[in-house]
């Protein structure tokens, strides 16, 4: 065995301070995407009634824009769920649209939500630039939940757990 010499022993201490210098990093960005909020997008959405609505009309407002369709088995089976979710909230601030996607028929759309009475903004997104706005939605569904402020502060991609759900939006409504 060879005794160690000090060369061996600084290179040991630099690699050392380099994997936590490495770990740092990581953890520091991992805070700052987690933490960070990002403004919604200036938009308008036009309900199946014609009416517009501007993202700035819902400022001071907690809102969820939801990104689904009618032939996605998960944003069928939420929907009960964000009816149920709308109407505990919607008295105390709380607004949801709903956007179905570009590919969605606009007669499959309007046939769900008359027979399912969406009590909700439902909106159609023909040539898909509000997805495009949310940072290019691809999949359904998807959820943002926006502050008061216009900031989104959670995205949910698939069926959000609503118990987790409904704990930030009574944190938010309460701010």
């Amino acid at each position: 065995m060879q005794p160690e010499t000090a060369t061996s022993s600084g290179k040991c201490t630099w690699v050392k301070l380099f994997s936590l210098l490495v770990v740092l990093v990581i953890v520091a960005v991992g805070y700052f995407s987690f933490s960070a909020t990002e403004a919604a997008p200036e938009v308008t959405f036009t309900n199946l009634k014609g009416e517009k609505i501007t993202s700035q009309s819902l400022r001071g407002k907690v809102v969820m824009v939801n990104f689904w369709a009618t032939s996605c088995d998960t944003c069928i089976k939420e929907m009960p769920q964000m009816v149920e979710t709308y109407n505990k909230y919607k008295d105390k601030g709380f607004e949801f649209v709903a956007v179905a996607m570009s590919y969605d028929p606009p007669n499959y759309v309007l046939n769900y939500a008359q027979t399912r009475s969406l009590p909700f903004d439902v909106v159609l997104d023909t040539q898909g630039k509000l997805a495009k706005s949310f940072g290019d939605v691809k999949l359904t569904p998807t959820t943002f939940v926006i502050d008061k402020k216009g900031d989104i502060i959670r995205r949910y991609i698939g069926e959000p757990e609503f118990g987790a759900l409904h704990q930030l939006l009574e944190k938010e409504l309460a701010v």
